[in-house]
């Protein structure tokens, strides 16, 4: 498996996403400039420009005609994934963090840091079809989370907002009311900062990882804990494979330490998971510091990653990963 080395950032990786029908890959980096990328042969399409800070996050809409962007520049930015054309700007008071399209790509979630004297947030925007019709008002504000909410997604039907963050609880409030439902387990649940989230193809279960080095599966709708996957570094980046009952993990040490180690000894590698049995299949390394970012192409048959190194990663799997036996 040969991967494809992506050189389009010149900072930190901090997102990868493909979109729906999987032939094409948005990447967000600290530089200030999300790129978008053939999914198959890793060629540069296009460029987004028009940030002033380090890009944490993205989403494409279903039939990949938008993209949403979150900022450390304090905004989230609706773009134009065909021309580049920045469409629409969201001004907050504090830099955007996490941002996600609804089903049906009507709404979009974005969440702001504690910042200065704001507590931090996670926002519901109508998103509407006309540019020109388009306002920053929000629908819903959520409050009451201490600490940043570094990742908030949809859950099924729209029903439910799913928040991970600093203060190591996860949580799902009510879209209607802004109410919290549930949150995690405090013994079960993470010890750290949550880092990333990704949830399963069918909404049915998603994947947490925190700096505590576990990444944990859960039941969407009742919040139980159904799996731990164990490693010997702070996660960074998780996803769970749509074709077969797999998960990757990725992580490192912090940047700081990073030019102190050995690269072997920084376990830089994207580790894989059996998802039921919790056991490790593999590893895939090549980053020269820590993987910020992980996504799997929706068919299941290629991953990518991104590095504090700031090279995406495309591998296309070998035939006999798909004949692994346990």
């Amino acid at each position: 498996m040969r991967p494809i080395l992506m050189k389009g950032h010149e900072r930190p990786l901090t997102f990868l996403r493909y979109n729906r029908d999987g032939d094409l890959l948005f990447s967000c980096a600290k530089d200030h400039t999300p790129n978008v990328w053939y999914a198959d042969n890793g060629d540069r399409l296009g460029t987004y420009r028009g940030h002033n800070g380090a890009v944490w996050t993205c989403d494409v809409s279903r039939d990949s005609t938008r993209l949403i962007t979150g900022s450390a520049d304090q905004t989230a930015k609706l773009w134009d994934v065909q021309t580049g054309q920045e469409l629409f700007t969201f001004r907050f008071d504090a830099p955007a963090r996490s941002v996600e399209f609804s089903i049906g790509d009507g709404l979009a979630v974005i969440t702001t840091d504690n910042f200065m004297d704001n507590v931090p947030t996670a926002q519901v925007k109508r998103i509407t079809d006309d540019p020109d019709d388009q306002s920053e008002e929000s629908l819903l504000v959520i409050t009451g989370i201490k600490g940043r909410i570094n990742r908030a997604v949809w859950g099924p039907l729209n029903r439910t907002i799913i928040t991970a963050g600093e203060d190591a609880t996860v949580r799902i409030w009510d879209t209607e009311t802004g109410k919290c439902l549930k949150e995690s387990d405090k013994e079960q649940g993470h010890q750290k900062a949550i880092s990333s989230l990704s949830k399963s193809a069918d909404w049915s279960h998603f994947l947490t990882g925190s700096l505590d080095k576990t990444a944990k599966l859960w039941d969407t709708r009742t919040m139980t804990l159904i799996k731990t996957y164990v490693t010997e570094r702070p996660v960074n980046a998780v996803d769970i494979s749509p074709l077969l009952d797999h998960v990757v993990i990725g992580g490192g040490q912090d940047a700081m330490n990073v030019t102190m180690t050995d690269r072997r000894a920084g376990k830089f590698e994207a580790k894989f998971f059996h998802k039921i049995l919790q056991e490790e299949i593999g590893g895939v390394k090549g980053h020269f510091g820590p993987i910020n970012a992980l996504a799997f192409n929706p068919d299941g048959r290629s991953f990518s990653s991104g590095g504090e190194d700031g090279y995406v990663r495309l591998h296309h799997f070998d035939s006999d990963y798909f004949n692994i036996k346990i």
